[in-house]
């Protein structure tokens, strides 16, 4: 049942879920090719590697605010100024031969990370409370559905000697594609958020936000002992330290502190981050793993891109899409604690096998599957104990900073990842196998540490999802069949 005069729950659904789509095709779709560009460039790794850098510290500066705004102002507006920012930065990405300007560019393209917080607070307006959570399984699974489409598509742009620009003329079209969308299908409300924009702490939490995940990002390159690494790291947590006391402070911040410091907001915002890590450890560790020279290391299977992501990512993306959707169901009905406890176990389960057998591609294929399974459930179950948590006026930074938190955990695993990979033995030039199996390993600990935290959480989300539980089975089936 809808609340408000406007689409219908399923072509709404299915519009911001197209609208998510963007952010996860924009995170993956440029990994594969930062070799090549690297070689069509002339530019060494590290430099290239800041097109990655440039759009994370992009997307933990704006999509605090971008959040904020969405929360005050007419949502509609927002995603339509998000995605022009968005389309720029693609056709600049698509044009330009220089590194400087690509790096810009993927700046730009940054910003698409508060398009999901922005589309969840969309739905929270829209549509009625038994509705949001099913509706947040279904754009979470694009999430984790989308980034392996992702891959799929620059390994099919990409062979040959093709040329990267190739991959922006993607999005590029991509990105006019879901313009349309929202012109056409997303509706127009006028603001009803109480409050105003506190632009000294936004500038405060993107500067602190920032330069945590600068040092993250760059602490490998430049060396994790080294002044500069020390300097951002100390600047983060001084500038944190002094926006925590500024909001404090404020009638209206742009965050309330009492909502961060909530026990379960403060545990599923930390667990946010170790699921966070467990995408990473398994996106790449699994890609790099099996495009490992087999006849030279002993390990791997030697795939190339798209063949890797057809035959070893493209089932475990698909079975996540599947998951997530069924999940909704499960969420509506037993709560969202319960079922990402599932799934944290599932991770566990699909992290230690790709740990302990590895050498045969159905084994890989398998695991991955429970490693996908565990990250949709969780993309799934991690929204909905946000929103139950928050007010609706609070539903877009919310989001949006449960969205960063996740977005540090990637940061760090790929670091960590980064290490790892980056010891090579002798004679092969390629990282021991001991690597691979510490990364899986890695991920099966952060999966546990999640499912320790979820368990943990009590408060308001026991009350909300107890009526998320008790919501007539007939209202739910009216309008999703």
């Amino acid at each position: 049942m809808r609340t408000k005069a406007g689409p219908s729950p399923r072509l709404l659904i299915a519009s911001l879920s197209i609208v998510a789509l963007t952010v996860a095709v924009l995170q993956t779709a440029v990994v594969p090719v930062l070799g090549l560009i690297s070689d069509q460039l002339d530019a060494s790794s590290v430099a290239v590697s800041w097109t990655v850098t440039a759009n994370l510290l992009a997307a933990a500066a704006a999509t605090p605010l971008l959040s904020r705004l969405a929360d005050l102002h007419n949502k509609k507006h927002v995603l339509l100024g998000v995605l022009i920012v968005v389309l720029i930065g693609s056709i600049l990405a698509a044009t330009t031969s220089s590194l400087p300007v690509l790096i810009a560019a993927r700046a730009l393209q940054g910003v698409s990370y508060s398009l999901y917080p922005i589309c969840v607070a969309v739905l929270r307006e829209e549509l009625d409370e038994e509705h949001v959570v099913r509706a947040l399984a279904v754009l979470s699974a694009i999430l984790g559905f989308g980034g392996g489409m992702g891959l799929v598509a620059t390994g099919l742009l990409v062979t040959g000697e093709a040329n990267y620009h190739r991959v922006f003329w993607l999005t590029t079209g991509f990105t006019l594609f879901v313009i349309a969308v929202v012109v056409f299908v997303i509706p127009s409300r006028q603001r009803h958020g109480r409050g105003s924009i506190d632009w000294l702490g936004a500038v405060g939490l993107a500067a602190g936000l920032s330069t945590l995940l600068l040092t993250i990002t760059q602490g490998n390159s430049w060396g994790w002992g080294s002044p500069a690494t020390i300097g951002t790291a100390v600047t983060s947590a001084v500038v944190l330290a002094l926006w925590w006391f500024w909001e404090r402070s404020r009638q209206h911040p742009l965050v309330s502190i009492s909502l961060l410091t909530r026990r379960a907001m403060l545990l599923t915002n930390l667990a946010t981050v170790f699921v966070g890590m467990g995408l990473y450890f398994s996106f790449l560790g699994l890609t790099a793993f099996v495009q490992a020279p087999r006849d030279i290391t002993g390990y791997g299977f030697s795939a190339s891109v798209l063949y890797s992501s057809i035959v070893f990512l493209l089932p475990g993306a698909i079975a996540g899409l599947v998951t997530a959707m069924v999940s909704g169901r499960f969420i509506a009905r037993f709560g969202a604690r319960p079922v990402l406890i599932c799934g944290t176990l599932t991770g566990i389960v699909g992290f230690v096998c790709l740990a302990v057998a590895h050498s045969q591609a159905w084994q890989v294929i398998v695991a991955g599957i429970f490693a996908n399974a565990y990250i949709s459930l969780a993309y799934g179950a991690l929204p909905a104990l946000v929103v139950s948590e928050a007010d609706h006026e609070e539903t877009g930074i919310a989001t949006g900073l449960n969205a960063i938190a996740r977005t540090v955990g990637s940061a760090v695993a790929a670091a960590i990842v980064a290490v790892l990979l980056g010891h090579t033995t002798a004679g092969t030039g390629q990282p021991p196998e001991s690597a691979y199996v510490t990364i899986f390993v890695a991920g099966a600990v952060t999966a546990a540490l999640a499912t320790v935290l979820i368990a943990l959480t009590r408060g308001r989300i026991r009350d909300d999802e107890s009526s998320y539980a008790t919501v007539d089975s007939r209202a739910m089936n009216h309008e999703w069949g």
